[in-house]
């Protein structure tokens, strides 16, 4: 067992876990922050994405010792006092939620996008969520949300301000 520390959605934590633990799995069974989904297991499908300091990552490719010292956002850390991200909100007036599934990989990789690039094409959109897979097929509707948070987040806008993402 090897003792890590991270500070997960805002709040400390100190834990045992095993060498071999995968980070979505700590952050799900260890820490109960269960919004971080299980697709894969083989970093193909995009849902376990999280922030990790600062900068989307698959955390079924990461193992929770490496994540040592690290400040990490799941998809539940967005929302403040009952208010969603514009990219939750963006997602959810914009039909970009389909079954859900994916929607926590999507977010979390829309919101490290929009920080590298806050005004996408359409293209770019979709350059940029490459590696998360929607099982419903609903790119259309996923992309549209991308374009409408975008807007809703630019300079001047009167969207919420967005939350902060761990390492900002």
């Amino acid at each position: 067992m090897t003792r890590v520390s991270m500070t997960v959605d805002g709040v400390s934590y100190t834990d045992e876990v095993e060498p071999r633990t995968l980070l979505v799995h700590h952050l799900r069974e260890r820490l109960g922050k269960v919004g971080t989904v299980v697709g894969c297991d083989t970093s193909n499908c995009g849902a376990c994405t999280i922030a990790l300091d600062g900068q989307s990552v698959k955390s079924c490719s990461v193992l929770a010792v490496q994540a040592d010292g690290s400040d990490i956002t799941t998809v539940e850390g967005l929302a403040r006092d009952g208010v969603l991200h514009p990219v939750q909100q963006a997602f959810h007036e914009n039909h970009g939620l389909q079954c859900g599934f994916c929607t926590p990989g999507m977010i979390m990789a829309a919101i490290d996008l929009l920080g590298e690039n806050p005004d996408p094409t359409e293209s770019e959109v979709r350059h940029g969520l490459e590696g998360n897979l929607c099982r419903c097929t609903g790119y259309q509707n996923i992309v549209k949300s991308v374009q409408a948070a975008a807007k809703a987040m630019a300079p001047g806008a009167h969207a919420s301000t967005p939350a902060p993402v761990a390492g900002e």
